[in-house]
């Protein structure tokens, strides 16, 4: 089965001048027909991506743009929901979270990249109520985000609440059930372009922004409105 490790490696020979690995990728590469042997004018053996293999890295390459495509748009879709909740939004944040301690390590630390990063439009801090939003539009992603703890503590520290918000696949399925998802994160699924919430997300106790939130949010920039056609609308109050 041809994987992301076997178009990553089509991808590097194709830049490359060709030198072999002479591992197990390169090995079923060949058996696959996605790369051949050739003789360079040194004597020495070389790849090279064959037609096959030009097709294969277009096919990935279309597959990614559209997925990536799907989580910009669900991206897009969670923000907006914020917004019209009267919240200021953020979806190009990168702070730095403070993770649980370990018997090893009494202080651990991480960047945080939340999809979608949200407030409350208040002037008081304890009424802020910071909430982080991450989009999966793929079953492979999901289940390697949620093999990564630090990565969803990291959300928790940042955010009072954290939500899981799912896309579904081609037959109209959720990527994930929602005991799939940890108990402290909340579930939404979007289903023909409209937020249902599956389960609610607990609310934690978020006394006060860190500075570095704060120094965070002042140098980006949070999302503006814009206006939805019909079939972009959700189907519920607030998502807050």
């Amino acid at each position: 089965m041809i994987g992301r490790i076997h178009t990553r490696r089509l991808r590097e020979v194709y830049r490359s001048a060709g030198w072999p690995w002479q591992d197990v990728v390169e090995i079923e590469l060949l058996a696959a027909g996605l790369l051949e042997r050739v003789a360079a004018i040194s004597g020495h053996e070389l790849v090279r991506v064959t037609d096959a293999g030009i097709s294969c890295m277009a096919s990935a390459l279309h597959d990614n743009r559209r997925a990536f495509s799907a989580h910009e748009s669900l991206v897009n879709l969670v923000a907006q929901a914020m917004v019209r909740d009267g919240r200021v939004v953020w979806t190009t944040l990168e702070v730095w979270a403070r993770l649980p301690a370990t018997p090893e390590h009494s202080s651990r630390w991480k960047i945080c990249k939340p999809d979608v990063f949200s407030i409350r439009n208040s002037s008081r801090q304890e009424y802020l109520e910071p909430i982080v939003h991450e989009i999966k539009v793929s079953r492979a992603d999901l289940l390697g985000d949620l093999k990564r703890m630090d990565k969803r503590n990291a959300y928790l520290d940042v955010g009072g609440q954290c939500w899981y918000v799912l896309g579904c696949d081609a037959k109209g399925k959720a990527i994930g059930e929602p005991d799939e998802i940890p108990m402290e994160c909340g579930v939404m699924v979007c289903k023909r372009n409209k937020l249902e919430v599956v389960r609610m997300a607990p609310k934690r106790p978020s006394p006060q922004l860190p500075f570095g939130v704060w120094m965070a949010l002042a140098k980006a920039t949070p999302v503006q409105v814009w206006t939805l056609g019909e079939d972009e609308t959700v189907d519920q109050a607030s998502l807050a």
